[in-house]
């Protein structure tokens, strides 16, 4: 009767073991980051008293791209032209008031969209301005934040893009004890 051979299992080198699981664990990250998910924070007070400066969020990228962004959503988007040429770099987030081809007006202290006041329970005071009315352009959104009276906002700067806009604020994790879902405001 023939020796069988006895064969050793073969182990890698523990360093190209690791290279290779942090290697994958980078391209995930990257990945999901680019095209799911990703975390931001928030560094000013202009969407109080809805978020809070230093809130953590995770911002959605994938449901507007199957629907487009509604009302009440809260939207993370790239600077506009508008605002790049004012040398602003970082992204934005604000609410979407107006939808594209809606005709929008700020007056006596009330939003309105095609002559109709927005409820809206989630502002931190009316709006001490005027406003409009503008039609939103096809393709476009008007975004406001919550503290209207101290966000730098469309009012201002005009209309977003739907290409600057990178997805829409789902949950806020940090501070714990305010952690949970961010639910859009419908009318």
């Amino acid at each position: 009767m023939p020796d069988k051979e006895v064969h050793q299992p073969e182990y890698e080198n523990p360093w190209v073991e690791g290279l290779k699981t942090i290697g994958l664990s980078l391209i995930l990250a990257f990945g999901i980051r680019t095209f799911i998910a990703e975390a931001r924070y928030i560094p000013s007070g202009s969407m109080e008293p809805t978020l809070q400066v230093n809130d953590r969020l995770i911002i959605d990228k994938v449901s507007y791209n199957f629907k487009g962004p509604q009302r009440g959503d809260i939207v993370v988007f790239e600077p506009t032209d508008t605002l790049l040429q004012q040398n602003f770099h970082d992204a934005f987030i604000k609410r979407v008031i107006g939808l594209p081809r809606e005709t929008v007006e700020v007056k006596g202290g009330r939003v309105y969209i095609n002559n109709k006041p927005l409820k809206e329970n989630y502002i931190a005071a009316a709006p001490d301005y005027t406003w409009g009315p503008e039609v939103v352009p096809a393709g476009s959104y008007l975004v406001l934040g919550d503290n209207r009276n101290s966000s730098y906002d469309s009012h201002y700067w005009g209309f977003v893009p739907r290409d600057r806009i990178v997805g829409r604020a789902i949950v806020r994790f940090w501070p714990l004890d305010r952690a949970g879902s961010i639910p859009a405001t419908k009318e």
